[in-house]
Protein backbone atom coordinates (compact mmCIF):
# COMPACT_ATOMS: atom_id res chain seq x y z
CA UNK A 1 0.00 0.00 0.00
CA UNK A 2 2.89 2.39 0.72
CA UNK A 3 3.87 2.35 -2.95
CA UNK A 4 0.48 3.89 -3.83
CA UNK A 5 0.82 6.88 -1.45
CA UNK A 6 2.03 9.33 -4.15
CA UNK A 7 -1.15 8.65 -6.13
CA UNK A 8 -3.26 9.05 -3.02
CA UNK A 9 -1.69 12.47 -2.32
CA UNK A 10 -2.25 13.52 -5.91
CA UNK A 11 -5.93 12.53 -5.72
CA UNK A 12 -6.39 14.50 -2.48
CA UNK A 13 -4.72 17.54 -4.01
CA UNK A 14 -7.02 17.37 -7.04
CA UNK A 15 -10.11 17.05 -4.82
CA UNK A 16 -8.96 20.08 -2.83
CA UNK A 17 -8.49 22.08 -6.03
CA UNK A 18 -11.99 21.13 -7.30
CA UNK A 19 -13.52 22.15 -3.96
CA UNK A 20 -11.77 25.49 -4.17
CA UNK A 21 -13.01 25.99 -7.74
CA UNK A 22 -16.56 25.31 -6.59
CA UNK A 23 -16.30 27.94 -3.90
CA UNK A 24 -14.92 30.47 -6.35
CA UNK A 25 -17.94 29.90 -8.66
CA UNK A 26 -20.44 31.02 -6.05
CA UNK A 27 -22.76 33.85 -7.24
CA UNK A 28 -21.67 37.42 -6.64
CA UNK A 29 -24.42 37.88 -4.05
CA UNK A 30 -22.66 35.36 -1.82
CA UNK A 31 -19.52 37.50 -1.95
CA UNK A 32 -21.16 40.87 -1.26
CA UNK A 33 -19.59 41.57 2.11
CA UNK A 34 -15.89 42.34 2.00
CA UNK A 35 -15.37 42.19 5.75
CA UNK A 36 -15.35 38.35 5.94
CA UNK A 37 -13.07 38.34 2.91
CA UNK A 38 -10.78 40.77 4.66
CA UNK A 39 -10.67 38.61 7.77
CA UNK A 40 -9.80 35.55 5.69
CA UNK A 41 -7.08 37.48 3.92
CA UNK A 42 -5.56 38.49 7.24
CA UNK A 43 -4.36 34.91 7.55
CA UNK A 44 -2.03 35.53 4.62
CA UNK A 45 -0.11 38.33 6.34
CA UNK A 46 3.50 37.22 6.82
CA UNK A 47 2.97 33.83 5.15
CA UNK A 48 3.39 32.40 1.67
CA UNK A 49 0.26 31.96 -0.51
CA UNK A 50 -1.21 28.48 -0.27
CA UNK A 51 -3.30 28.37 -3.48
CA UNK A 52 -3.77 30.44 -6.64
CA UNK A 53 -6.91 31.95 -5.07
CA UNK A 54 -4.83 33.21 -2.15
CA UNK A 55 -2.12 34.80 -4.26
CA UNK A 56 -2.70 38.31 -2.91
CA UNK A 57 0.33 39.85 -1.31
CA UNK A 58 0.44 41.93 1.86
CA UNK A 59 0.91 44.95 -0.39
CA UNK A 60 -2.24 44.05 -2.36
CA UNK A 61 -4.30 43.86 0.81
CA UNK A 62 -2.93 47.08 2.25
CA UNK A 63 -3.39 48.87 -1.07
CA UNK A 64 -6.95 47.57 -1.35
CA UNK A 65 -7.95 48.93 2.03
CA UNK A 66 -6.27 52.28 1.43
CA UNK A 67 -7.93 52.56 -1.97
CA UNK A 68 -11.31 51.89 -0.32
CA UNK A 69 -10.69 54.67 2.17
CA UNK A 70 -9.59 57.10 -0.55
CA UNK A 71 -12.77 56.35 -2.51
CA UNK A 72 -14.91 56.81 0.60
CA UNK A 73 -13.37 60.08 1.75
CA UNK A 74 -13.43 61.56 -1.75
CA UNK A 75 -17.12 60.70 -2.08
CA UNK A 76 -18.02 62.22 1.29
CA UNK A 77 -16.00 65.40 0.83
CA UNK A 78 -17.43 65.87 -2.66
CA UNK A 79 -20.97 65.44 -1.35
CA UNK A 80 -20.70 67.80 1.62
CA UNK A 81 -18.34 70.39 0.15
CA UNK A 82 -20.83 71.73 -2.39
CA UNK A 83 -23.71 74.19 -2.28
CA UNK A 84 -26.37 72.88 0.12
CA UNK A 85 -24.19 69.89 1.06
CA UNK A 86 -25.00 70.69 4.69
CA UNK A 87 -27.89 73.09 4.43
CA UNK A 88 -30.30 70.84 2.50
CA UNK A 89 -29.40 67.58 4.24
CA UNK A 90 -31.60 66.97 7.30
CA UNK A 91 -29.12 64.42 8.67
CA UNK A 92 -26.30 66.96 9.06
CA UNK A 93 -27.95 70.38 8.67
CA UNK A 94 -26.40 72.75 11.21
CA UNK A 95 -29.07 74.30 13.41
CA UNK A 96 -28.65 77.43 15.45
CA UNK A 97 -26.74 76.93 18.70
CA UNK A 98 -29.03 76.27 21.62
CA UNK A 99 -28.39 79.72 23.08
CA UNK A 100 -29.47 81.41 19.85
CA UNK A 101 -32.70 79.44 19.71
CA UNK A 102 -33.77 81.46 22.73
CA UNK A 103 -32.97 84.59 20.77
CA UNK A 104 -35.00 83.37 17.78
CA UNK A 105 -37.96 82.67 20.01
CA UNK A 106 -37.77 86.14 21.54
CA UNK A 107 -37.35 87.91 18.19
CA UNK A 108 -40.08 85.76 16.63
CA UNK A 109 -42.51 87.29 19.10
CA UNK A 110 -41.86 90.69 17.51
CA UNK A 111 -41.79 89.45 13.90
CA UNK A 112 -38.00 89.36 13.45
CA UNK A 113 -37.18 85.62 13.37
CA UNK A 114 -36.12 85.85 9.69
CA UNK A 115 -32.83 87.34 10.88
CA UNK A 116 -32.05 84.07 12.65
CA UNK A 117 -33.06 82.01 9.62
CA UNK A 118 -30.53 83.95 7.57
CA UNK A 119 -27.84 83.40 10.18
CA UNK A 120 -28.54 79.65 10.25
CA UNK A 121 -28.16 79.45 6.47
CA UNK A 122 -24.79 81.20 6.68
CA UNK A 123 -23.52 78.77 9.31
CA UNK A 124 -24.19 75.92 6.89
CA UNK A 125 -22.52 77.80 4.04
CA UNK A 126 -19.39 78.15 6.16
CA UNK A 127 -19.27 74.38 6.81
CA UNK A 128 -19.71 73.65 3.09
CA UNK A 129 -16.82 75.95 2.25
CA UNK A 130 -14.52 74.43 4.88
CA UNK A 131 -15.08 70.78 3.89
CA UNK A 132 -13.13 70.33 0.57
CA UNK A 133 -9.63 70.82 2.07
CA UNK A 134 -10.36 67.92 4.43
CA UNK A 135 -9.79 65.42 1.60
CA UNK A 136 -6.02 65.93 1.54
CA UNK A 137 -5.84 65.56 5.33
CA UNK A 138 -7.64 62.23 5.11
CA UNK A 139 -5.41 61.04 2.29
CA UNK A 140 -2.29 61.98 4.24
CA UNK A 141 -3.59 59.95 7.17
CA UNK A 142 -4.32 56.99 4.87
CA UNK A 143 -0.79 57.04 3.48
CA UNK A 144 0.68 56.95 6.98
CA UNK A 145 -1.26 53.81 8.02
CA UNK A 146 0.90 50.93 9.25
CA UNK A 147 0.32 47.24 8.61
CA UNK A 148 -1.04 46.95 12.16
CA UNK A 149 -3.51 49.79 11.45
CA UNK A 150 -4.70 47.97 8.33
CA UNK A 151 -5.17 44.68 10.20
CA UNK A 152 -7.09 46.42 12.99
CA UNK A 153 -9.47 48.06 10.52
CA UNK A 154 -10.06 44.79 8.63
CA UNK A 155 -10.93 42.86 11.77
CA UNK A 156 -13.00 45.66 13.33
CA UNK A 157 -16.67 46.66 12.94
CA UNK A 158 -18.13 48.34 9.86
CA UNK A 159 -17.10 51.80 11.08
CA UNK A 160 -13.61 50.86 12.29
CA UNK A 161 -11.87 53.06 9.72
CA UNK A 162 -14.09 56.00 10.69
CA UNK A 163 -13.18 55.49 14.34
CA UNK A 164 -9.53 55.35 13.35
CA UNK A 165 -9.87 58.70 11.56
CA UNK A 166 -11.71 60.27 14.49
CA UNK A 167 -8.92 59.27 16.85
CA UNK A 168 -6.10 60.38 14.55
CA UNK A 169 -7.61 63.36 12.79
CA UNK A 170 -10.06 65.24 14.98
CA UNK A 171 -7.48 67.76 16.20
CA UNK A 172 -5.68 68.42 12.88
CA UNK A 173 -9.00 68.52 11.02
CA UNK A 174 -10.41 71.08 13.46
CA UNK A 175 -7.22 73.14 13.17
CA UNK A 176 -7.44 73.10 9.36
CA UNK A 177 -11.14 73.95 9.24
CA UNK A 178 -11.09 76.74 11.82
CA UNK A 179 -9.44 79.51 9.76
CA UNK A 180 -11.57 78.60 6.73
CA UNK A 181 -14.75 78.76 8.80
CA UNK A 182 -13.68 82.03 10.38
CA UNK A 183 -12.95 83.58 6.99
CA UNK A 184 -16.14 82.21 5.45
CA UNK A 185 -18.33 83.41 8.31
CA UNK A 186 -17.07 86.89 7.58
CA UNK A 187 -17.38 86.54 3.80
CA UNK A 188 -20.96 85.29 3.85
CA UNK A 189 -21.97 87.92 6.39
CA UNK A 190 -22.64 85.55 9.29
CA UNK A 191 -20.71 87.68 11.78
CA UNK A 192 -22.52 90.80 10.64
CA UNK A 193 -25.85 88.96 10.85
CA UNK A 194 -25.03 87.80 14.35
CA UNK A 195 -24.14 91.31 15.46
CA UNK A 196 -27.35 92.69 13.96
CA UNK A 197 -29.39 89.99 15.65
CA UNK A 198 -27.83 90.63 19.02
CA UNK A 199 -28.38 94.38 18.72
CA UNK A 200 -32.07 93.78 18.14
CA UNK A 201 -32.21 91.19 20.88
CA UNK A 202 -30.62 93.59 23.35
CA UNK A 203 -33.47 96.04 22.83
CA UNK A 204 -36.02 93.56 24.13
CA UNK A 205 -36.91 93.79 27.82
CA UNK A 206 -36.20 91.04 30.30
CA UNK A 207 -34.14 88.77 28.06
CA UNK A 208 -31.08 86.82 29.30
CA UNK A 209 -27.54 87.55 28.11
CA UNK A 210 -26.52 85.21 25.29
CA UNK A 211 -23.08 84.39 23.93
CA UNK A 212 -22.25 82.04 21.06
CA UNK A 213 -18.87 80.94 19.72
CA UNK A 214 -20.03 80.53 16.13
CA UNK A 215 -16.61 79.62 14.76
CA UNK A 216 -15.99 76.64 17.06
CA UNK A 217 -19.62 75.59 16.80
CA UNK A 218 -19.51 75.37 12.99
CA UNK A 219 -16.19 73.47 13.07
CA UNK A 220 -17.58 70.89 15.52
CA UNK A 221 -20.81 70.48 13.56
CA UNK A 222 -18.92 70.27 10.27
CA UNK A 223 -16.64 67.51 11.53
CA UNK A 224 -19.63 65.61 12.92
CA UNK A 225 -21.24 65.72 9.47
CA UNK A 226 -18.09 64.47 7.75
CA UNK A 227 -17.64 61.54 10.14
CA UNK A 228 -21.36 60.71 9.96
CA UNK A 229 -21.23 60.16 6.21
CA UNK A 230 -17.78 58.60 6.28
CA UNK A 231 -19.16 55.80 8.47
CA UNK A 232 -22.04 55.28 6.03
CA UNK A 233 -19.71 55.23 3.03
CA UNK A 234 -17.33 52.80 4.76
CA UNK A 235 -20.16 50.36 5.46
CA UNK A 236 -21.36 50.65 1.85
CA UNK A 237 -17.92 49.81 0.44
CA UNK A 238 -17.72 46.79 2.74
CA UNK A 239 -21.16 45.49 1.76
CA UNK A 240 -21.90 46.68 -1.79
CA UNK A 241 -19.80 45.38 -4.71
CA UNK A 242 -20.95 48.29 -6.88
CA UNK A 243 -19.09 50.66 -4.56
CA UNK A 244 -15.73 49.02 -5.38
CA UNK A 245 -14.80 51.29 -8.22
CA UNK A 246 -11.07 50.64 -8.71
CA UNK A 247 -9.12 47.64 -9.98
CA UNK A 248 -7.37 46.98 -6.68
CA UNK A 249 -10.69 47.08 -4.80
CA UNK A 250 -12.17 44.50 -7.12
CA UNK A 251 -9.02 42.37 -6.89
CA UNK A 252 -8.90 42.35 -3.10
CA UNK A 253 -12.60 42.27 -2.32
CA UNK A 254 -13.80 40.03 -5.15
CA UNK A 255 -16.45 42.28 -6.73
CA UNK A 256 -16.76 40.35 -10.01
Amino acid sequence: MRSHSPYRNLILACLGFLLLQGLCMQPASAQSNWLPSGKDLLGTFGSAPQTPAMSLTNQDISSGLKDALRVGTETVVGQLGQLDGFNSDPAIHIPLPESLRQVKSALGAVGMSAMLDDLELKLNRAAEEATPPAKQLFWNSIESMTLEDVKGIYSGPNDSATRYFQGKMSEPLAAAMQPIVERTLNQVGAVQSYDAVMRQYATLPFVPNVKADLNRYVVDQGMAGIFHYLAIEEAAIRENPAKRTTEILRKVFGAN
